[in-house]
């Protein structure tokens, strides 16, 4: 069974960029793993749509790490935006 290094780059891609931004912030919530699934689908979907572009800037062999960077960030702030937005509790 071969796996595509596009996968599994992507899914060490949007893991890191979800540590990074746990970091950053000091804590997830209960998103984290809508955020590591939104980051992972968001570098899968950078690479893929790097390539259909032709951008090769900052690759790594068949992976266009630039792209998958820019869409594994997009998925954390899709993410994000809608965590604001949504319905919450308030606490008394």
């Amino acid at each position: 069974m071969s796996l595509d290094p596009a996968l599994i780059l992507g899914v060490l891609v949007g893991i890191f960029d979800v540590a990074l931004y746990v970091l950053i912030r000091g804590s997830a919530g209960g998103r984290l793993p809508l955020l590591v699934g939104a980051a992972i689908l968001g570098a899968w979907a950078g690479d893929t749509l790097g390539d259909r572009l032709g951008i090769t800037v900052l690759s790594i062999g068949d992976f266009r790490l630039l792209v998958a960077l820019i869409g594994s960030w997009a998925g954390i702030a899709l993410v994000s935006v809608l965590a604001v937005l949504g319905p919450f509790e308030r606490k008394a």
